[in-house]
């Protein structure tokens, strides 16, 4: 029979290897980030100091924050030419993060990449060159020469995303830039906010979620601000385009389902004091024929609820551009344009399907 010193001393040397070290679950206080392997080594960090680097070729970054961490840009990322696929750099984990750019630059090479046609075809280009899975607040930094789309975003928890400048710019010799779309996004709980996207695609393409608002943007010599396109089963609700301006655009306002596209559903857009001029094509396109403009709609995905209200909102077209072209095939409920100003160019189709649309000048 055991003695009963024997069990004391046995439960106290359990407990005492049971017990984690301060080491095991302490996080480092301050991380510096000069290369790849550092990047992709961060999750522990409270405070992250990225100074700046060159991603060779084949190498991508993963980074996982830490909950709540503080990040900081002290210099400028440049991406070799590369053989990876995309994304290049992914914000991959963490909530609550505050990443302050520094208005520093995370350069993509794109010159080295574009041949007019994205990623239709030509030189192999990874894409998106950066993913945001994070959530919290990232702010004032520049994504400069994407190869072709800029930043993926699909956060789960709240996210804004301001200050930011994605500028492809460049492309625009010879039309060598194409796909460059600013923001593409699948995700609820978001706000971007005074960024600027200078591009040959979508400024914004909201493809999925709800909650998101984009306000007080900057978009010029891309395709405009578009939700869409919109794929099988996939919904977007409770969009607001507020107070941005769009210049120079293929399109100034779109949104596109796919023709094939069954169950899913675009609802609740709403748009007020946004300023749209130098369009080429449509002023404003709503459509379920993607990817064609106007053509023969699908019948099995709803656009309901889309509403100019509370502000005007003023689209000024070329003279060979559309001013409103809508293409149901399944649209419903009163649509409130009241706030709706389109000017120059050609009168476009109204086929609203079950939809009302009041007021407006278009």
């Amino acid at each position: 029979m055991l003695g009963a010193s024997f069990v004391v001393a046995a439960l106290l040397a359990y407990h005492v290897t049971a017990v984690p070290s301060p080491t095991d679950t302490a996080k480092r206080s301050t991380c510096t980030v000069d290369s790849v392997s550092s990047a992709n080594d961060v999750s522990d960090c409270s405070t992250v100091v990225i100074t700046g680097f060159t991603v060779d070729s084949g190498d991508t970054i993963d980074m996982k924050f830490a909950d709540g961490a503080t990040v900081t840009m002290t210099g400028d990322i440049t991406f070799a030419s590369t053989t990876a696929s995309g994304p290049l750099i992914t914000f991959a984990e963490g909530s609550g993060v505050s990443f302050n750019g520094g208005d520093r630059t995370f350069d993509g090479n794109g010159a080295d990449y574009w041949d007019g046609e994205g990623t239709n075809g030509g030189k192999t280009k990874p894409h998106p060159f950066m993913k945001i899975k994070a959530s919290g607040a990232f702010n004032q930094f520049t994504v400069l020469n994407t190869p072709a789309q800029a930043i993926s975003v699909g956060n789960s928890d709240s996210l804004t995303i301001s200050k930011v400048t994605v500028d492809n710019s460049a492309g625009d010799t010879d039309s060598l830039g194409h796909n460059t779309d600013g923001f593409d996004v699948s995700a609820s709980n978001l706000k971007i906010a005074n960024c600027v996207v200078k591009n040959q695609d979508d400024c914004i393409a909201i493809n999925s979620g709800s909650n998101i608002v984009f306000e007080d943007n900057t978009c010029s010599g891309g395709h405009g601000m578009s939700i869409g396109s919109i794929s099988s089963g996939k919904t977007v609700s409770g969009v607001t385009f507020a107070g941005n301006t769009v210049t120079d655009s293929m399109y100034g306002i779109r949104i596109k389902v796919k023709k094939d596209a069954t169950s899913g559903s675009v609802s609740d857009v709403t748009y007020s004091e946004n300023t749209i001029s130098g369009i080429s094509k449509y002023g404003v396109l709503i459509t379920q024929s993607y990817p064609d403009d106007d053509g023969t709609p699908g019948t099995d995905t709803t656009i309901s609820d889309i509403n100019f209200i509370d502000k005007a909102t003023t689209v000024s077209v070329d003279s060979s551009a559309y001013r409103l072209t809508v293409d149901c095939g399944d649209c419903t409920g009163t649509w409130d344009f009241s706030e709706l100003t389109v000017t120059g160019g050609k009168a476009g189709t109204v086929s609203a399907d079950d939809a009302t649309i009041e007021g407006g000048s278009y």
